[in-house]
C-alpha cells in the first residue's frame, strides 16, 4: 500500500502540491485524475522517488520512500513516464531489455529473452522487435516503453506501477488493449498500478480508486465511480456533465451537457 501523510511541495516559490494525505489501496488500479496544472504529474514524481525536497512523507509498504536504496526500489516498482526521449538509435529489443537491468546480477541471458519477447507480445508489439525504437510512430513507442517496464517487474508480485497518461499516444483500440492489461496485472499478480489519465470514462472503466486534484490539493479520493460524478467533475473542470445510462446494462458514462452551451465571441 501506499500512504501519503500531509504531502506537500513547492519549487521556484509556487506551492504546487498542497497538504495530500491518502491510501492508495494495494493491489488495486489508482487513477490520479484533474485539470491540467493540478499537480498530477507532481504526485506521482514524489510517489516513484525522482521528485526531491517535498514535506510530508509518502510510505511504501509502511517505510518512508526515502529510507529505500535505488537498487531495492527497481526491483519493487517500475515508471513509464510522460516524456521519455530516446534519441540513440537503439533497437526496441535493446530498449526492452533495459528494464532487465535490475536482474543483470543473476546472469540469465535466456529467461531475459523470454521475457523481452513475451512483454513485447502482450502489449501488441511483438512484431516492431527488431525495428529501431527512433523510427517508431509515438504510440507504438509508448507500447514498447510499457514493454519495458513490464520486462522489469516480470515475475514480481506485489510490484508497483507508475505510469503517467500512458495512453496519451494511443488509437483506441491500443488504449482499450493497455489499459484491460494493467487491470489485469492487478487482479492477477496483485500489482498496485498508479496511473494519470485524462479520459474520465476509461478511469470508471478501468480503475478501481481515483485521487482528483485541483490546483494542487486533493478534492477528492475513494472509488473511481463515486469520485467521477457530474458535481464534482464540475467543480474540477469547470465544464457540466451529466451521467448517462448504457442501454441494457447497468453501467453508466459521462457526456458533455449540451443543455448548457458556451458562449464564445470572436469579434
Amino acid at each position: 500500500m501506499i500512504r501519503l501523510c500531509d504531502l506537500s511541495l513547492s519549487l521556484q516559490g509556487k506551492d504546487i502540491l498542497q497538504s495530500i494525505s491518502a491510501d492508495l489501496p494495494a493491489g488495486q488500479v489508482t487513477a490520479i485524475l484533474g485539470p491540467n496544472g493540478a499537480g498530477k504529474s507532481s504526485l506521482l514524481k514524489c510517489m516513484t522517488g525522482s521528485q526531491k525536497g517535498y514535506s510530508g512523507a509518502v510510505l511504501l509498504d509502511g517505510q518512508d520512500l526515502r529510507r529505500y536504496g535505488l537498487e531495492e526500489l527497481a526491483s519493487r516498482r517500475a515508471v513509464l513516464s510522460q516524456h521519455l526521449q530516446i534519441a540513440f538509435p537503439f533497437s526496441v529489443e535493446d530498449v526492452v531489455q533495459m528494464g532487465r537491468n535490475p536482474f543483470s546480477k543473476q546472469g540469465n541471458p535466456a529467461k531475459d529473452q523470454q521475457v523481452i519477447a513475451r512483454a513485447l507480445e502482450i502489449v501488441d508489439a511483438a512484431p516492431l522487435r527488431h525495428r529501431l525504437f527512433p523510427t517508431l510512430s509515438g504510440g507504438e513507442q509508448q507500447r514498447v516503453q510499457l514493454a519495458r517496464i513490464l520486462a522489469q517487474l516480470w515475475g514480481t508480485k506485489g510490484g508497483y506501477l507508475f505510469l503517467d497518461e500512458p495512453t496519451s499516444a494511443l488509437d483506441l483500440k491500443h488504449q482499450y488493449h493497455v489499459l484491460s492489461l494493467i487491470s489485469a496485472l492487478s487482479q492477477q499478480q496483485g500489482m498496485t498500478v498508479i496511473v494519470i489519465l485524462h479520459d474520465l470514462n476509461l478511469a470508471r472503466r478501468f480503475t478501481n480508486h481515483s485521487l482528483l486534484l485541483k490546483d494542487g490539493a486533493l478534492l477528492a479520493s475513494g472509488d473511481s465511480r463515486d469520485i467521477l460524478r457530474p458535481a464534482l467533475v464540475r467543480d474540477a473542470y469547470q465544464v457540466s456533465m451529466k451521467e448517462v445510462q448504457e442501454t441494457g446494462s447497468a453501467d453508466s458514462h459521462l457526456v458533455f451537457d449540451e443543455s448548457i452551451q458556451a458562449e464564445f465571441r470572436l469579434n
